[in-house]
């Protein structure tokens, strides 16, 4: 259990015993640990533990007790090393990290679960976020198990699966006319009025306790694809960035491991992956700036990527400088073309950020940023099942009634046995 809530930018501790949001600064709090205290939490006995959720790491999340976790069996998701066929062939080592199988299909249930837990713990009876989808679908899904209620507002032209997903968890769902952000304007101003407790990204302190476990896992995953006890890290870690939660939870949980003498002190390259049409985290990278500011006219079919303005833009700008990692952007047409190679090529059905990485890291390597022999991992962050309305249907072949007849006919020609068979 944690035992302080540091702020991120001046260090201040607050209060973890009661509700927090931003610190006294307006910046993101991080939970702290007694890390060296947890003498008998190591690999072995990780690896031993009947659970596979991410509770596994429950003395690094905010519980007392792994009992008192919110949960629907969230973590412990596919590592998959892409089959070498078409361009997936130019990469000696690539892995896809499929956040597409948890709960509600996206990364989104692992910070939900950390976060309504706490939320729960502290009394808290009704939650409310902005959403640009997947948060808002795992959010009502949580606060449905925790018998809380949940108020969502979310951009009128979220992904209809993302809406109904939301109501359908009992859900009060709001539809703003504009961005993920005009939807946070209004949700803390409802907040305020009606004391309900924000849920925004990094605007509480635990969402992203619940998003660094990719980073616990991902040593795990590397250490078992190799054959090792000893845990292990990739060399390249390509993120759709929207929030950065993802990216900076992964970032604390390797400062933890190594901390905790799992890991050394070598880190992956951090590639922070968005859209041409809405990309602030890598024109500040650009400008080497530390603080992002508003992207203006934000517009991506990629929702989860249309994030114009991120409260966690300092501490990205450090991991990237930190890990000697780099931004780039893909347009969407690229992270489209993405999503369907790693459907029809790998048989990963994941959402357009997946496409938007795997573009990403060929452009990469194309730049001799990446190297053939490199050990890459590539962030699917959730399902396609969401974004169903964007994808055509150009190889279905539909059967005129004289081609039905050839196959009547070719049918009738077949032995029982072929028919069988058939």
């Amino acid at each position: 259990m944690h035992n302080k809530l540091e702020c991120s930018l001046t260090g201040e501790s607050h209060d973890p015993s009661v509700l927090q949001g931003l610190s006294s600064a307006g910046k993101p709090l991080l939970a702290r640990y007694p890390l060296h205290e947890l003498q008998n939490f190591t690999p072995e006995v990780v690896r031993r533990r009947q659970n596979r959720s991410m509770w596994r790491f429950h003395e690094v999340l905010p519980v007392n007790n792994p009992d008192e976790a919110v949960s629907l069996g969230e973590g412990g998701t596919p590592f998959l090393r892409t089959i070498p066929r078409g361009e997936f062939a130019r990469f000696e080592h690539l892995w896809v990290k499929d956040e597409g199988a948890n709960p509600t299909q996206s990364f989104k249930a692992r910070g939900m679960s950390a976060a309504i837990t706490r939320a729960r713990a502290l009394g808290v009876r009704t939650v409310a976020l902005p959403s640009a989808g997947n948060a808002a679908g795992a959010a009502a899904a949580y606060a449905a198990r925790a018998g809380m209620k949940c108020v969502i507002f979310v951009p009128e032209d979220t992904p209809p699966a993302n809406i109904l997903e939301s109501v359908a968890g009992g859900a009060t769902v709001f539809l703003v006319n504009g961005l993920i952000n005009d939807c946070g304007r209004i949700c803390r101003a409802a907040c305020d009025e009606f004391g309900w407790f924000d849920l925004s990204t990094l605007k509480e302190p635990f969402r992203i306790e619940g998003k660094k476990t990719m980073g616990y896992e991902l040593a795990f995953d590397m250490a078992e694809a190799s054959g090792s006890d000893t845990l292990q890290l990739p060399d390249v870690i390509l993120y759709p960035t929207g929030g950065g939660t993802g990216l900076i939870g992964m970032w604390k949980a390797f400062d933890e491991m190594q901390q905790l003498g799992w890991i050394g002190s070598q880190r992956p390259r951090m590639v922070v992956v968005q859209a041409e049409g809405c990309a602030p985290i890598v024109r500040a990278f650009e400008r080497g700036e530390r603080e992002a500011g508003v992207f203006p006219n934000a517009a991506t079919v990629a929702s989860g990527l249309r994030v114009p303005a991120a409260v966690g833009d300092f501490l990205m700008a450090d991991i990237l400088r930190q890990s000697c990692g780099t931004a780039i952007t893909v347009s969407d047409e690229e992270l489209m073309r993405g999503t369907l190679q790693l459907s029809a090529e790998q048989g990963i059905h994941g959402a357009p950020e997946a496409g938007a990485v795997w573009r990403a890291a060929v452009k990469l390597l194309d730049r001799g940023w990446i190297h053939r022999s490199d050990h890459v991992v590539l962030f699917c962050t959730g399902a396609a099942v969401k974004y169903n309305h964007l994808l055509g249907a150009d190889g279905v072949i539909r059967l005129d009634q004289h081609s039905r007849q050839l196959l009547v006919d070719l049918k009738r020609g077949l032995s029982q046995n072929e028919q069988h068979e058939l």
